[in-house]
């Protein structure tokens, strides 16, 4: 099981659930509840949120930014998130995050929910490619499940990417990547790559804060993922 098959089967997941995408906010208050962090977090200016899904996150960083462009691979979520989120500020972009390229830098990159679905033979290359995408002074701030979030998923034991099944209410079976990451090792793995991180948990999630390396202008190249 290789990366590009994963993320291939990952990504199918996402088309096919989309109407169920929605649901672990229902029936979860804790989920409910983080989505309230974003009254306390720095998020201001032209925002670039990576895999909005069904834009959950989207409206309430529109009401806290200038400009947001929202990308992510699955049509089906997208349209639901424009459903969701109306505004000339909000613009939606249907792209292979491992693939595209944003045309201009951020104040903000977001993302929740979507760390842990990068494979980690691809970090590096996300965490440049999150660097190339913010302005001077700009910002990452993400989201995403703790160790704890490992008991409400089928992990598969011993894959050589971090993997859990899905199953949708047709009773199909997926599988994704899936990575646990440690509020304190992430941060040591950041600060390793140059990078100043704040992370915290919250009811077995993380919420962080990270500021890229200072550098110059990005190397051009056709893409930042191998």
């Amino acid at each position: 099981m290789d990366d590009d098959t994963l993320l291939a089967e990952q990504l199918a997941y996402y088309r096919a659930g989309a109407d169920e995408y929605d649901r672990p906010y229902v029936q979860y208050p804790e989920l409910r509840r983080l989505l309230t962090a974003v009254d306390d977090l720095p998020v201001a200016g032209d925002v670039l949120e990576l895999a909005c899904g069904t834009g959950q996150w989207t409206p309430l960083l529109a009401a806290r930014a200038r400009s947001v462009t929202a990308v992510d691979a699955a049509p089906e979520a997208l349209a639901l998130a424009r459903r969701r989120t109306t505004g000339a500020d909000v613009r939606f972009v249907e792209a292979d995050l491992f693939a595209w390229r944003p045309p201009r830098r951020y104040d903000t990159v977001f993302f929740a929910f979507w760390l842990s679905h990068v494979p980690p033979r691809r970090l590096p290359a996300f965490w440049d490619f999150v660097a190339d995408a913010l302005a001077p002074g700009g910002r990452a701030v993400f989201v995403d499940d703790g160790p704890a979030g490992a008991a409400y998923e089928d992990v598969l034991a011993g894959a050589p990417v971090p993997a859990a099944v899905r199953r949708l209410d047709d009773g199909s079976r997926h599988r994704i990547v899936k990575v646990f990451h440690d509020a304190r090792t992430l941060t040591a793995d950041l600060s390793a790559r140059g990078w100043s991180a704040r992370i915290r948990t919250v009811a077995g999630h993380y919420i962080g804060v990270a500021e890229p390396p200072e550098a110059g202008p990005p190397t051009p190249q056709p893409h930042p993922y191998p």
